[in-house]
């Protein structure tokens, strides 16, 4: 069993973050409660207070903790894996079996590796909105390209995702306004974009996805 204590402080800041949320939107906003570089014993917390959707970065990360949670006895199926963090192909395999959502595709071999092992997988194309080395995303230009090449694949394009840059989250605004507007001419319904720092700004600019850690589940180690 989840420690209580935890589980209500997560609850609690939870229903803080979704009033934050309709303050400024009547939009539906779903929460992905991130849980990464913390023990299955928080995202088995997380569930517990009412998050469905949990988000990994890392794919052996994500794997043992949706075993964990299923020896736990959370029934298969109860909790939804969002994949959000970069996804080297030969990772895919690990947790073909496991992810609801893949956030962060962001080029054609990823494309085509997840189109062999989980035929009509449910995507997200990444957008590079911060320009920095590593982060991961296509190019805003390139999206539409990827969004057709992964349809020809089988695969089911349900939005855009992008990561805003470090420092003034305001600095995220222009990002996030262009993938909204990508996301509305390439026909998507869904815009993954806003963490902790800088969801307000998301939601402001059309995010009907929020990626949340720290905000709900603390600091790694902590609660």
């Amino acid at each position: 069993m989840p420690d209580p204590a935890l589980v209500e402080a997560i609850r609690n800041r939870g229903d803080a973050l979704r009033r934050r949320i309709a303050e400024r939107t009547d939009r539906e906003v779903r929460v992905v409660c991130v849980t990464k570089a913390h023990p299955p014993e928080v995202a088995a917390a997380s569930h517990a207070a009412g998050f469905e959707d949990l988000g990994e970065n890392y794919a052996q990360e994500l794997r043992v903790k949706a075993a964990e949670l299923l020896d736990a006895g959370i029934a298969p199926g109860a909790v939804r894996w969002h994949f959000i963090g970069q996804l080297q192909t030969n990772k895919v395999r690990l947790i073909v079996d496991t992810v609801d959502l893949w956030h962060t595709v962001d080029r054609p071999s990823l494309a085509a590796e997840l189109s062999k092992r989980a035929p009509d997988a449910r995507v997200l194309v990444q957008l590079d909105l911060a320009g920095i080395p590593g982060r991961g995303g296509c190019a805003p230009g390139d999206a539409p390209d990827l969004v057709e090449r992964c349809r020809a694949l089988g695969l089911r394009v349900e939005g855009l995702m992008g990561v805003g840059p470090p420092g003034d989250p305001e600095s995220s605004r222009p990002g996030f306004r262009l993938l909204d507007r990508l996301a509305s001419e390439l026909g998507l319904a869904e815009r993954s974009m806003g963490m902790s720092a800088d969801l307000d700004v998301a939601v402001d600019e059309g995010a009907t996805i929020v990626r949340v850690g720290s905000a709900l589940v603390g600091p790694r180690g902590t609660a």
